[in-house]
C-alpha cells in the first residue's frame, strides 16, 4: 500500500460526510478520515496535518460526549439519586 494512498483514501472519505444529513453520522465519517488523514501525516512527516487532524478528532469527540443524551442509569452509577421536583 503506498503514502498515497492513505491521502486518497481521506479524501473521498471525508468527501463522503457532505452527503450524510445526520450530524452524528457526519462527525463520524469526519473523524475516520482525519484518521486517514493522521496516518497520512506520519507517514510522510508532515507535523501541521498530523496536529490539524488530531484537532479535529478531539473535536468529534468532545462534541459527541457533550451532546449525548442524558441517561438516569448512568446518574446512578455514579451514587447520585434524582429527585423529582417540589410542587
Amino acid at each position: 500500500m503506498t503514502i498515497a494512498w492513505f491521502g486518497w483514501m481521506a479524501t473521498a472519505v471525508f468527501t463522503t460526510s457532505y452527503f450524510v444529513a445526520k450530524t452524528s453520522t457526519l462527525k463520524q465519517i469526519q473523524a475516520a478520515a482525519a484518521c486517514l488523514w493522521i496516518v497520512y501525516g506520519v507517514k510522510t512527516g508532515s507535523t501541521p496535518l498530523i496536529v490539524s487532524n488530531l484537532i479535529v478528532v478531539a473535536a468529534v469527540l468532545i462534541t459527541s460526549l457533550r451532546n449525548r443524551p442524558s441517561n438516569a442509569n448512568s446518574t446512578r452509577l455514579l451514587g447520585t439519586q434524582e429527585t423529582e421536583p417540589e410542587v
